[in-house]
């Protein structure tokens, strides 16, 4: 089976099982839909029967359906920016959690919700509205070229450096953050305990809609760059003579993961590992071939988070455990095993 086959097969059929997931989550949830079966209310719901009752159409697609959106969404943005910064690093462990870029976006957008009010209203309105995501984004824009700076002399990466930068980011925007839990108030508290856990249960359709225009132009850049981090592999000079632009190519993916990540904690808050477990887990089917990784850990990312979250929101039920621990729960074994097969060269 030739290569491009071979990818949109796997595509097909993980895609596939998505949708199976999606639509099983559907089904999933404390409320019994007043006795009637969920599948009968959401056929209702397709067909615009006018008998389905409020309360039904508005928790299966108010709450149920765009909080799988959301879960979609944002797992897929996750997957493939660690997987991108990845490739771009040439480790397996660059991710936004482990260079401090998860750290950065936290932190600016906890100072804008607790310090915000003091300057938001001279700001545009439009900025207003959006001063949180923004933040995020600049937060995590400042935190990769802070470590990229840090750790990178004569166009090479050092890892330790990458790795040690981020725990520094990471340690300076966890103290930080703390200070700004400290001097809050109650509801900027329970924002900022939002963030720090992560959480999908504030998914609205208008935030899946910014999710969606900012995954496109995202992966319009990202998804076409398998064989230049192929390239990269063989190390920036053998890169450049097989005339990838690498300057560039780091400059794309810096910002566009910043922007990935930074969207991703405005709206969802801290959610550790995905960009870790699911390319360690599409190396050991296709190596380091990115011209696989890269796309499938869109679709592998959406699957992970969605049943992730179909866990936390059921596993307590009727409360929810925060998604971020979950992921942390299983993300934090397999960074261990990844040091431990990679500490020899690391």
């Amino acid at each position: 089976m030739k290569t491009q086959n071979k990818l949109y097969f796997y595509l097909i059929t993980s895609a596939l099982l998505l949708v199976i997931l999606a639509i099983g989550a559907l089904f999933i949830g404390v409320y019994d839909f007043n006795g009637v079966s969920p599948f009968r209310v959401l056929i209702q719901f397709i067909t615009g029967d006018p008998n389905l009752a409020l309360n039904d159409k508005y928790v299966i697609w108010d709450v149920r359906a765009a909080r799988i959106i959301m879960s979609v969404l944002i797992g897929s943005m996750l997957a493939v920016s660690g997987t991108s910064l990845q490739g771009l690093f040439k480790n397996p462990l660059a991710t936004g959690e482990a260079i401090g870029l998860t750290s950065g976006a936290t932190l600016l957008a906890a100072i804008a919700i607790v310090l915000g009010g003091h300057f938001k209203q001279y700001l545009p309105e439009m900025v207003q509205f959006s001063l949180t995501g923004i933040s995020a984004f600049i937060g995590a824009l400042l935190a990769m070229m802070l470590v990229y700076r840090i750790s990178t002399s004569a166009g090479k990466t050092n890892v330790v450096m990458m790795l040690l930068s981020g725990v520094a980011i990471t340690s300076i925007g966890f103290s930080i953050t703390g200070f700004l839990i400290y001097i809050s108030k109650d509801e900027q508290l329970r924002d900022l305990t939002f963030w720090n856990m992560g959480s999908l249960a504030a998914a609205t359709w208008t935030k899946n809609i910014v999710l969606a225009i900012v995954i496109a132009i995202s992966y319009t850049v990202l998804l076409p760059k398998g064989k230049a981090l192929n390239a990269m592999m063989l190390g920036e000079r053998d890169a450049r003579h097989l005339g990838i632009n690498v300057e560039g190519l780091k400059k794309q993916i810096v910002i566009i993961t910043s922007l990935m990540v930074g969207t991703c904690v405005a709206f969802s808050g801290t959610i550790g590992f995905v960009g870790l477990i699911v390319p360690y887990i599409l190396r050991l089917l296709f190596k380091s071939n990115y011209t696989f990784i890269l796309p499938l850990s869109a679709v592998l990312g959406s699957i992970l988070l969605l049943i992730a979250d179909t866990i936390s929101r059921s596993i307590v039920a009727p409360s929810e455990l925060p998604i971020g621990i979950l992921t942390s729960l299983i993300g934090g074994p397999i960074f261990i095993a990844i040091l431990i097969k990679f500490k020899k060269s690391l």
